[in-house]
């Protein structure tokens, strides 16, 4: 299978005078598994459809292997799309589906089934070939969708929120599956979704997306550790991460964050002193400790809710206006109503300046 990668350069969408992407640059590696994430509304699936031509950008260019194909329509793309509604024709069989647009495209049939066999055995599917549409579950339908886009052996995948409509556990079944075909495959896979979940455990890189522009484009992991700004350290996580937005006081040579009746002292040195109504202080939940660190800053709660995730709690707490969200596994002296100590380790501490991550290379450790 012939993979190829993607580059955008400098795309932007104007629709009746509404910018709906800004200046999207982006480079796509061959054979990546590449997340476009974003809530609703941020152009994650207006990205997709340009990419796919389906829709036509207001500037910019998108170049598949090198190549720019803005001129060229969606079938000369070398483009296989896969999307939310699974798009079966429901008077054909699984096989007559799957043969569909290599019929089209005219050719040999011993070529189709060929690829059929190749598509169905990958997805196991081999027992579904002769059933309708109407005859198949909802993981069944959307295996079949897979399996229309893999016999064309496309340049390009591109998902559309493909799983949004299965349950939960079947969701969860078919990433697996999906993970485990693009690496079967190596095939460059671009998948858009709004589900943080998703994009974590399926993605090579990640792209987030919010009001039309990029707001972090990054591995997962360095997304969950080093998020830019706190719209991602909000987006990213189950719960997100906890943030508060303050001002910086001075005791003695050290910088003292104040949000309320929250005061901590901020394990920075920062060569400027940032402006005072832009300081914005995180922490993840599941780094909030309940026994005492050394160096862990203790912070005295009050617990207003605990939600029993089975092998674990959420734990809601307040300190004056301030609102604390705590991961912990089971067990401890956790009770609603009363008073917690919990302790904040200094080097999980997140600090963003006018928005933008203060970091290593920006400050010192005090």
């Amino acid at each position: 299978m012939t993979m190829a990668d993607l580059e955008l350069r400098n795309l932007s969408k104007t629709f009746r005078k509404q910018t709906i992407l800004r200046d999207i640059s982006l480079c796509v590696p061959d054979g990546s598994f590449t997340i476009l994430l974003g809530p609703s509304g941020c152009g994650k699936s207006t990205l997709l459809r340009i990419i796919a031509g389906l829709e036509p950008q207001t500037s910019g260019q998108v170049l598949i292997g090198g190549v720019a194909v803005d001129h060229l329509e969606p079938a000369a793309r070398d483009i296989a799309m896969v999307f939310q509604q699974y798009a079966l024709y429901p008077h054909l069989t699984v096989r007559e589906n799957l043969a569909f647009a290599l019929t089209i495209r005219r050719l040999p049939r011993p070529d189709i089934e060929a690829r059929i066999a190749e598509a169905a055995q990958l997805l196991d599917i081999q027992s579904l070939l002769n059933r309708k549409p109407k005859d198949l579950s909802g993981g069944q339908r959307q295996r079949v969708a897979m399996g229309r886009a893999i016999v064309r052996k496309p340049k390009l995948f591109l998902f559309d929120e493909p799983l949004s409509n299965l349950d939960a556990q079947l969701r969860t079944t078919m990433r697996i599956e999906l993970k485990s075909l693009q690496q079967r495959l190596r095939a460059t896979m671009i998948y858009v979704t709004h589900d943080q979940v998703e994009a974590m455990t399926l993605g090579d890189r990640i792209v987030l997306l919010e009001g039309g522009r990029i707001r972090q484009e990054a591995a997962p992991d360095d997304l969950y550790r080093a998020p830019a700004d706190p719209f991602v350290a909000a987006f990213i996580g189950t719960p997100g991460m906890n943030l508060w937005s303050g001002q910086v006081t001075t005791r003695g040579d050290r910088l003292q964050f104040q949000n309320g009746d929250l005061t901590l002292p901020i394990p920075f040195l920062m060569e400027q002193q940032p402006s005072l109504n832009s300081i914005t202080l995180g922490i993840r939940p599941e780094d909030i400790l309940l026994t005492p660190q050394p160096g862990a800053l203790p912070v005295e709660v009050a617990v207003e809710l605990i939600e029993n995730l089975g092998a674990e709690l959420l734990i809601h707490c307040r300190v004056g206006d301030s609102r604390f969200v705590v991961r912990s596994v089971r067990g401890g002296p956790v009770q609603q109503n009363h008073s917690l100590t919990i302790y904040l380790p200094q080097d999980k501490l997140h600090l963003f300046v006018d928005d933008r991550r203060l970091d290593a290379s920006t400050a010192l450790p005090s």
